[in-house]
């Protein structure tokens, strides 16, 4: 995303809905569920694509889009691949500005919340929307207008350099005493990546991880491994992600504070991520639940709950948790992220879906040799448990810190701390210039 957000903004142009993570890519967004802060207003990441050129499972390369071919376009999107590659997009673009004015809500309760982004929602005036919980007293509710024009006096605040505070860091700070709403400006590019550094806040498992001092100095000096890139890198080449939670949970309004009571009292990981979603029409491969406003016609909206962090570390407790978290997902109405950890049975991942009419575009559109999407997204705890006890470098991973260590070596390897350090957009001339 940020590749695409650079060449945009030369013209002076950018996506409605970018992807918060800089490594994420455009056709993972199209393939995938791509919620952000924005998504609000203009939906998930698919409903800013015009058409995408797909290669189908028996070769032929066809375009897709609301004109043509408009039942696998709307039907690969969230799909993950298991109707066909996407290899070209035509993506809408809408006018950049310089800033984002962002104003936080102190919040005193979870129900408070959930009620201030609800009604948040409704002014047609903001472009961002989203919220942090810090914990059951403390909370933020974030939003954010494109404005061209910062008074001179205004604070701007940058979140890319190795001195800038962490966003969510930021945020907490400045909301933890105060009863009254805080507004400060962002560069643009700065505010679209503005989790990068950290990854929201999984950043800060690394460091409990290696027990190690988790203060400003320690952020600063090792800057280069703490970007998105390098810490999803490490995590996965450490295997430290076989007992991390990493779900997105997207909930009707209505039921999200009890969901959320049950991850405080059987996970108990902070912060929480709140971002409010626009449904796409059914059927539809994202999360949604089929409930309209009085006008009959419009599908309420729904509040993403981000839950990043540690689980059981023991293989079989952690297996056990992600499937009560899915139980538990299910009896408030709610629906995952799928591309997350994934443990649902075939005819149970199928109740929330429609099938006939995913079966149905595999055979019109060819794609029925390639793996179907509760193939790709399932995880197999029994492989999975099997592969370790295999392989004994799986199995020597598993004890401290020799799988953090092999997950820093291969970060390091892999080059990615250079996209960060390069990135044209945290240049602070030109385009979004600071005061």
């Amino acid at each position: 995303m940020d590749r695409l957000v650079e060449s945009t903004l030369k013209y002076g142009l950018m996506p409605p809905v970018v992807m918060e993570f800089p490594g994420i890519t455009a056709g993972g967004g199209f393939a995938g569920t791509g919620g952000e802060s924005s998504s609000f207003k203009y939906g998930y990441f698919n409903e800013t694509v015009n058409s995408v050129e797909m290669v189908l499972g028996n070769g032929d390369i066809i375009t897709a889009s609301d004109k043509e071919n408009s039942d696998l376009f709307h039907g690969a999107s969230g799909a993950v691949g298991s109707l066909g590659i996407t290899t070209l997009l035509e993506m809408q673009l809408i006018q950049a500005k310089k800033y984002v004015k962002v104003t936080y809500y102190p919040t005193r309760s979870i129900p408070e919340a959930i009620a201030k982004i609800r009604a948040e929602i409704q002014n047609p005036e903001l472009d961002y929307v989203d919220g942090i919980l810090f914990s059951k007293g403390h909370g933020a509710v974030i939003t954010g207008c494109l404005t061209d024009d910062a008074p001179d006096a205004a604070q701007v605040q940058r979140f890319s350099g190795a001195d800038d505070p962490w966003y969510y860091l930021h945020v907490k700070e400045k909301t933890l005493r105060s009863l009254q709403s805080i507004a400060e400006y962002i560069p643009l590019s700065e505010y679209l990546f503005r989790y990068d550094r950290g990854g929201f806040w999984v950043g800060a498992s690394a460091f409990e991880y290696f027990k190690f001092p988790f203060n400003h100095f320690t952020r600063w000096f090792l800057d280069d491994f703490l970007h998105t890139r390098m810490l999803y890198r490490a995590l996965h080449a450490s295997e430290q992600s076989r007992n991390y939670i990493v779900q997105d949970l997207a909930l009707p309004f209505s039921t999200a504070e009890k969901f959320i009571d049950y991850t405080i009292d059987s996970f108990g990981i902070w912060p929480l991520w709140l971002c409010p979603l626009r449904q796409s029409r059914l059927p539809t491969l994202h999360p949604h639940f089929p409930e309209t406003e009085v006008d009959g016609q419009t599908l309420k909206p729904m509040l993403n709950v981000g839950l990043w962090g540690f689980g059981p570390t023991q293989h079989d407790k952690f297996i056990a948790k992600n499937h009560e978290l899915e139980r538990k997902l299910r009896e408030f109405r709610g629906m995952k992220w799928l591309y997350a950890h994934t443990y649902y049975e075939e005819d149970e991942f199928w109740e929330l879906f429609d099938r006939r009419w995913y079966d149905g575009l595999r055979r019109k559109y060819k794609a029925e040799s390639l793996p179907s999407i509760w193939q790709k997204v399932k995880v197999d705890p029994n492989a999975q448990k099997e592969a370790i006890d295999a392989s004994w470098g799986s199995w020597a991973l598993q004890f401290w810190p020799l799988g953090g260590l092999w997950g820093i070596r291969k970060a390091i390897e892999s080059g990615e701390y250079l996209i960060a350090r390069n990135s044209t957009w945290k240049r602070r001339e030109g385009f979004g210039k600071s005061r």
